[in-house]
């Protein structure tokens, strides 16, 4: 499918791709045992997860506008080298602040890789195998998410937490020498004196306002006045962004990518089917273990399914996609989650296993039948010089779209049995599975509105693409 000449390239953008989407991830199944080790309460060892993904989608705008300015590939050589440094440093237990330092350092060399291997990957492929190239890439992504508590599961069982981080370094070593070779050579088209670093500051700290409203809503509900104010200071700083890229000569996001609706829709595409598919990380590990009483190695096996459908089919797509109309096929995909969303609605104490996998194995195929066709439809809508930046949102929307799916789908399920119960909830209860299988139908309606909603905004980009491609 790939010359010789640029597997090796797609390989190295693939490995980096998938750490550093697994390492947002993997953490969550390590924690109690991260605090237990170090003598730490769960609450303080969570930060090294919120912090991960602030630093991520605080900076990976900036690290995106770098790539098109000093060069994707030095940009993405140079991330990749940080990544694997803060890898390093994170498997070593020298406390709580060591920690988030080393995830600090990882977060940094994450946000430089994700934020332009799209762009990258669009320079490497011509347009007649971009999107099969997307859907492996796409492939590693969703990899990298959905498969991080089951491999992390893993490798608890037979070590100790450090091996989590330790694990990247081998292999981020063995990518970053197979990229120095295969990857293209881009000079880029300025330096770094043209960054707009206020409109960076000011995208860091919107994104840092976002998290800490969704993190306090979840602990004291949405309509508290410490959200509110958190969600006000969001859209202030957001504005101010906006004046500001509008107003400087170099802005860090160039607007006019958006005037180009095909882009923008499949932007918002993207984002609300990350969010929906968030839900069945959240949900299924309650269903399973706690619900079902199943072991968390056999929970584990089950949730595989998804990440398993979606490596058959990524790459069936990218193929069908450089050969057939992209947007039809993303409008299939879409279907197919939409029908599938429609499963969870039924799971319940007597549920076939096999069904339960079966569902899950379709929705993780139409889930890579939809992100290679969509991310290629994004790349292909901005000029050459724009790609690192285009790649860098359509990271972005991905990772918002996990914090809003992890946030949406705890806090409509505990609201749900807080409703039942007549008082606040914020966990399972054993004693109480019926309202817990309530909560979770409630919560999979919600996943069913956005997956709607895509399925919608495909719809509408399928029926109007020629007037879409024109407007720019």
């Amino acid at each position: 499918m790939f010359s010789k000449e640029k597997f090796p390239g797609l390989l190295a953008l693939g490995i980096f791709t998938f750490m550093s989407t697994l390492d947002g991830s993997i953490v969550n199944i390590a924690l109690p045992s991260m605090a237990h080790e170090m003598h730490l309460e769960m609450g303080q060892v969570t930060w090294s997860v919120t912090i991960y993904l602030v630093v991520i989608s605080g900076l990976i705008l900036l690290f995106g506008r770098l790539g098109d300015l000093l060069g994707k590939t030095k940009i993405f050589n140079i991330g990749s080298l940080i990544f694997t440094l803060g890898s390093l440093l994170a498997g070593i237990n020298l406390g709580l602040h060591f920690l988030l330092f080393s995830r600090i350092v990882q977060a940094i060399g994450a946000s430089m890789t994700m934020s332009n291997s799209f762009g990258i990957t669009s320079q490497l492929f011509e347009p007649a195998l971009r999107a099969r190239a997307m859907s492996v890439m796409s492939m590693f992504v969703s990899l990298g998410a959905i498969a991080g508590p089951a491999i992390g599961g893993f490798i608890l069982q037979l070590a100790s937490w450090s091996y989590i981080f330790w694990i990247n370094v081998p292999l981020g070593v063995v990518a970053y020498l197979i990229g120095r070779k295969a990857l293209p050579e881009d000079k880029g088209s300025g330096t770094f004196k043209d960054a707009d670093l206020l409109g960076a500051t000011q995208m860091f700290l919107t994104i840092v306002a976002f998290f800490i409203a969704m993190s306090l809503g979840q602990a004291q509900g949405f309509l508290s006045i410490p959200v509110l104010l958190s969600f006000v200071a969001m859209v202030g700083l957001f504005v101010w962004f906006i004046h500001t890229e509008r107003t400087v000569e170099k802005p860090l996001l160039n607007l006019n990518i958006f005037r180009s609706k095909l882009f923008s829709m499949s932007i918002l595409t993207s984002l609300a089917m990350f969010t929906a598919g968030s839900f069945v990380s959240i949900l299924m590990p309650f269903y399973l273990q706690n619900y079902r009483a199943s072991t968390p190695g056999f929970a584990g096996m089950v949730m595989m399914s998804y990440p398993v459908g979606m490596f058959i089919f990524s790459p069936i797509a990218g193929v069908l996609s450089d050969k057939f109309d992209k947007e039809k096929i993303t409008f299939i995909a879409i279907t197919g989650v939409l029908v599938v969303q429609l499963g969870y609605l039924v799971f319940g104490q007597t549920t076939a296993m096999v069904f339960v996998m079966l569902i899950l194995f379709i929705h993780g195929g139409s889930v890579g039948f939809f992100q290679s066709p969509n991310n290629a439809l994004v790349m292909s809508t901005v000029e050459s010089k724009y790609l690192g930046i285009a790649g860098s949102v359509n990271a972005l929307g991905r990772n918002l779209g996990f914090v809003l799916g992890t946030s949406l789908a705890t806090t409509v399920l505990f609201v749900a049995m807080s409703g039942q119960l007549g008082y606040r909830v914020s966990g399972y209860i054993a004693t109480r599975p019926d309202v817990f299988i309530t909560g979770m139908h409630q919560a999979f309606y919600v996943a069913l509105v956005l997956v709607i909603f895509a399925w919608c905004l495909s719809g509408y980009r399928l029926l109007t693409r020629k007037n879409l491609s024109s407007l720019t």
